[in-house]
């Protein structure tokens, strides 16, 4: 009887034995993976780790076959994917597409992912760890197809800094540990390797002027290396571990780089400038910049190539097309052709100062793997459908046959505080596949491009972009994987996203993305209907100059941003002059966007208050948010008021009664006071407004070494302003001299000219060219009697000025710029397509309209400034005048001298600003 009851013992233990042990083995998942491609291993190691963390034991199987004994998790590709397999499973739609992926479940609970190709099964890994990480479990049942509608959704770093580095110019940053020790952090690039995946982003681009000389070494060119050699190995080391991490998450590395722009110590041995926008292709540097593209290519084979064509050249013309295709594109080829290899990486041009339909038109027969970019809405957010030949030049790019990508650029209106509204980004998203019908996403930082990694805010430790930036890359993301979403689960997402962020509940997460959709329309608004540019020269969010309002083209107002990157409405000047005479108003107008930004402020404060009592987690970065909102406020209401106060100032220029100033002057009071507001809510939250602070900064006030970077330095000069104004309507009021103060001539300055040119002095029915007999009919009085230097147009507009001459006192030599369009005249210095474009003081226009020409365009003057000792001027192609040589410290004043009869000039009744002298 013992016997037999032990036996039975035996028996019921065996049997609970196997039981226990079939329950262990079912809470153990075997990973399959079909393929030991990087990506496909990285996302296999993600489901590892979600299915841990939530205390499900998990590993790679040994022997890559299927256990029964076990739950079993296959990741696979099209390509890969076993017969056996295939017979198993029931998928209604098979991943064909580029990234696309299916998840599909088979047998008894195990699960298929399967990619189109490597990164496809990626993110198949990538879901499927979500939701284990979201439910805590294996979902039983699992059946999902996606697809990504963009091909490219990258984002962009700048090896660049706030200033330019010493003896160097705008661009001209060698990858060094001094300049960028965030380089060469590892850990860095991991997590934001990490971020991007997260958020599906496939490609990462890295701008700088020239990297090749940090990266590749030139047996031909050894000293055209600009680093040392301890610091060359350091970049070869980070350079490989970054592409080689990018690659394992699906992300395509693309370096950046400007032409045509040289090496210091290249430039140095050939007595050459690094960058010189007028300088001809010369056979010496396109040899080096071949051989400098054929090493790299060699190096770095899977890295793909962004080409900026504009800035440092000439612009648009047939050197853009002749340097892509006999020098970028041969250098490619020649890397490839040392490898052994015809896999062409890819090459992104950019649309930017070049005629790019026809660089692809003559580049597509010499290489395949090309795509276009160009900006969203220049250098700025403005609006989610662009318009006019902007737009019509995207749809011709989108129209060629390869994949046009939209660069959201810079963001300089944007900086430095948060942005991240969802339904503006959503429509942008929406607006770049109906309007401009693009298929790639380039996305900048949304604030401090050149202060990478760091943010502006002022805090104990310095906030990284990554981190507090995070729902304006999760934004651009999600839309550009799929842009049409249903508007219930699209608030679930942004409610979860923002309850694991700051633990508030759904109901106070309403009011969260209220707060950021109403903030989000300010910035985009102000710019597009009060702006002068879109482009970084301007930091709207420090405010604008009254003379900016009431005489934008005196700033070189860049028109296509209201021709294109804007609904249809007027400026403010248009504006004014229709309510004198009467007309009917077009479209969005200037007092309609005064009204809607204040409203959107108040709205935006009253949707974040209504947050903050749920908010339980984070509370420090909830606090700069909600400081943000009242920010935008303030900056809203100090806009208002000063466009409703300029309005009132255009008035008196056709009514010519000061009652209409004395009406704009409690207008202009306020906005001060709001200003003032603005600037206690920023002194001690943000170290500066915008992150570029060099001389190229123009708007509001010029940014020469690190000034005016902060709204604390902007109140004294809106001070000074409104002080100036009154004393100037007191000054109306016990005259009867409404004129502004008439002026003397300037005086000739002492130059020698350092070859045959011929002079004139400038005054009426004198000839300014040596070989037309157009005359002068008018001038503005400052320029009369000046020694005017008359060139021929013929050599002008073949191979455009060169004026070389000795100083021995710092000079500023007068330019005329006719203000037509036109390869017949030498464009104008525009910051927004030439980054030099000020680098002697020339990109202001100082008084426009100055002189006129029978027959010709009106004539503006720009004034190039130079230190003593032996210069050179030098100007595109095409006519222009040479109006003689002042003082270098001549004051001269910046004001329209109106003579093609446009009206007075009113610019007077703002005085300067004594401190730096500056007109207002």
């Amino acid at each position: 009887m013992r016997i037999l009851s032990y036996l039975l013992f035996l028996f019921l233990l065996s049997i609970f034995s196997i039981n226990s042990s079939f329950a262990k083995n079912e809470n153990k998942v075997n990973i399959i993976v079909e393929s030991k491609e990087p990506r496909i291993l990285f996302g296999a190691e993600k489901v590892i780790a979600a299915l841990k963390g939530v205390g499900i034991e998990a590993s790679l199987a040994s022997n890559n076959k299927i256990s029964a004994k076990q739950k079993n998790i296959v990741v696979a590709t099209q390509a890969t994917l076993s017969s056996a397999i295939k017979k198993q499973i029931q998928i209604e739609k098979y991943p064909t597409a580029k990234e696309s992926f299916a998840i599909a479940s088979f047998g008894k609970n195990n699960s298929l992912l399967l990619g189109a190709d490597a990164s496809g099964a990626l993110y198949a890994c990538l879901e499927l760890a979500d939701k284990i990480k979201e439910t805590k479990k294996i979902p039983a049942s699992f059946q999902l197809y996606d697809a990504p509608e963009m091909v490219l959704r990258g984002t962009a770093i700048g090896i660049q800094k706030p200033e330019y580095l010493p003896g160097r110019d705008v661009y001209e940053y060698p990858y060094t540990p001094e300049s960028f020790p965030w380089f060469y952090d590892k850990q860095h690039w991991i997590d934001y390797l990490d971020m991007l995946v997260e958020n599906r982003y496939n490609s990462l681009y890295l701008w700088n002027g020239h990297p090749f000389s940090s990266l590749v070494k030139l047996k031909d060119y050894p000293y055209a290396l600009e680093v040392d050699e301890a610091t060359f190995r350091k970049n070869e080391e980070v350079f490989k571990f970054l592409t080689e991490e990018a690659d394992k998450r699906g992300i395509w590395v693309i370096q950046m780089f400007y032409n045509i722009l040289i090496p210091k110590p290249f430039a140095e041995k050939h007595g050459l400038k690094t960058q010189d926008r007028n300088r001809p292709i010369i056979p010496l540097i396109a040899d080096y910049t071949q051989k400098s593209i054929a090493a790299f290519v060699e190096k770095y084979p899977n890295v793909g190539l962004l080409i900026t064509l504009g800035e440092a050249m000439e612009g648009v013309g047939q050197d853009d097309i002749d340097w892509f295709t006999k020098t970028i594109i041969p250098g490619v080829k020649n890397g490839l052709k040392a490898l052994g290899t015809q896999t062409e990486p890819p090459i992104v041009l950019r649309a930017h100062d070049t005629d790019a339909p026809a660089v692809m038109k003559a580049a597509l027969p010499l290489y395949k793997n090309l795509y276009t970019m160009a900006k969203f809405n220049g250098e700025a957010l403005t609006v989610p459908e662009p318009r006019g030949k902007w737009a019509d030049l995207h749809r011709t790019l989108s129209r060629i046959g390869t994949v046009h990508i939209e660069n959201v650029h810079i963001l300089a209106n944007l900086e430095p505080f948060r942005y991240s509204s969802p339904d503006f980004i959503q429509r942008s998203v929406k607006g770049m596949h109906h309007v401009l019908e693009a298929n790639g996403l380039h996305l900048y930082p949304q604030a401090s491009y050149w202060d990478w990694p760091y943010t502006a805010d002022k805090a104990p430790k310095r906030l990284m972009q990554i981190d507090r930036d995070w729902m304006w890359y999760k934004a651009w993301a999600r839309y550009a994987w799929k842009a049409d979403r249903n508007s219930t689960e699209d608030f679930n997402f942004w409610s979860k996203e923002l309850s694991d962020k700051f633990g508030t509940n759904a109901d106070a997460n309403k009011y969260f993305v209220e707060a950021y959709n109403q903030a989000g329309e300010i910035s985009p608004k102000i710019l597009r209907r009060f702006g002068i540019t879109d482009g970084n020269r301007q930091t709207s969010t420090l405010g604008m100059l009254m003379t900016q309002f009431i005489n934008p083209f005196r700033y070189g107002l860049f028109t296509l941003m209201y021709e294109s990157e804007a609904p249809e409405g007027e400026m403010i000047i248009d504006y004014a002059e229709k309510e004198w005479k009467g007309e009917k108003h077009v479209g969005e107008t200037p007092m309609q966007i005064a009204e809607e930004i204040v409203a959107h402020g108040k709205k935006a404060v009253a949707a974040i208050e209504k947050v903050a009592p749920y908010v339980t987690k984070n509370q420090e970065e909830f606090n700069r948010i909600k400081n943000d909102m009242y920010i935008h406020l303030a900056m809203a209401q100090h806009y208002s008021d000063k466009v409703k106060a300029a309005i009132q100032v255009l008035r008196f220029k056709y009514s010519n009664d000061v009652t209409d100033l004395e009406k704009a002057l409690p207008l202009l009071k306020s906005s001060v006071a709001y200003y003032k507001n603005l600037t206690s809510l920023t002194e001690n939250t943000y170290l500066y407004a915008n992150s570029m602070q060099t001389k190229q900064r123009k708007i509001p006030m010029r940014g020469v070494d690190k000034t005016f970077i902060h709204w604390k330095e902007v109140l004294p000069v809106f001070k000074v302003e409104l002080a100036n104004f009154k004393h100037s309507i007191d000054s109306l009021k016990n005259t009867k001299n409404t004129k502004a103060p008439t002026v003397k001539a300037y005086d000739n300055a002492n130059v020698k000219l350092l070859g045959n040119y011929q002079t004139y002095i400038v005054q009426q029915n004198a000839k300014p060219f040596s070989d037309k007999d157009e005359k002068i009919e008018a001038l503005a009085p400052e320029l009369k009697g000046l020694k005017g230097i008359a060139l021929n147009t013929s050599e002008q507009q073949k191979n455009g000025t060169k004026l070389e001459f000795s100083n021995t006192k710092p000079v500023t030599v007068l330019v005329g710029f006719f203000t037509e369009k036109s390869l017949a005249y030498s464009p104008a210095p525009v910051l927004e397509i030439d980054a030099s474009a000020n680098n002697y003081g020339q990109a202001e226009s100082k008084i426009s309209k100055a002189v006129i020409l029978k027959g010709m365009p009106n004539v503006n003057v720009h004034a190039y400034t130079f230190p003593t000792g032996k210069n050179t001027l030098t100007l595109a192609k095409g006519k222009a005048l040479v109006l003689g040589f002042v003082d270098g410290n001549q004051n001269i004043k910046i004001y329209d001298a109106a003579l093609d009869g446009s009206g007075k000039d009113i610019d007077w009744l703002f005085g300067e600003y004594k401190p730096t002298d500056v007109k207002l």
